[in-house]
């Protein structure tokens, strides 16, 4: 490798790239194979590449994964949509959860996505993911608040009393 072409990513890499030297060098596939502790197909693969494709074929090519359900212009829709407010849509709320997200996908473009996954679209269009406050329909919220003024403070215990219970053994 010459000093203007990049360092290799990882030693496979490093090792295509040596065996594609060392072909144009004269060497034969077999002694690449053995030199270089791969199979003679191994090095014929990656001859057959460098000569389509020359040296940055034998780079690595990280996988593509899987297609987005979505269309670039269906995700560019999703903040106008969630703009409008989830109890446009039928929700109780104004709350964008995981699942609601999810179902307003399923309703308006017909992809089924998880919630779980949602949050990355979520963020994706600069939202944030958001939980409902769940209360009880029955609290009492003066109750509640009596509670914690009158009786909490003669139940919590002291941090000197326990200090000074240590000690007194």
């Amino acid at each position: 490798m010459s000093k203007k072409e990049p360092l290799p990513k990882d030693w496979r890499e490093g090792r295509r790239l040596r065996g594609w030297q060392l072909y144009q060098q004269g060497w034969k596939q077999k002694d690449i194979a053995d030199a270089l502790g791969v199979t003679e197909g191994a090095v014929s693969q990656w001859v057959r590449r460098a000569k389509k494709n020359g040296p940055d074929g034998l780079r690595h090519q990280p996988p593509p994964g899987p297609q987005p359900k979505l269309a670039e212009e269906q995700r560019a829709q999703l903040p106008g949509l969630l703009a409008k407010g989830s109890e446009q849509y039928g929700f109780r709320g104004e709350v964008w959860t995981t699942a609601r997200v999810a179902v307003l996908i399923k309703q308006q473009f017909g992809v089924r996505y998880h919630p779980a996954h949602c949050s990355r679209l979520l963020r994706a269009a600069k939202h944030s993911v958001q939980k409902p406050a769940e209360l009880a329909t029955q609290r009492n919220e003066e109750a509640i608040k009596a509670w914690k003024e009158e009786h909490w403070p003669s139940l919590k215990k002291s941090r000197a009393g326990k200090a000074t219970d240590r000690f007194c053994r």
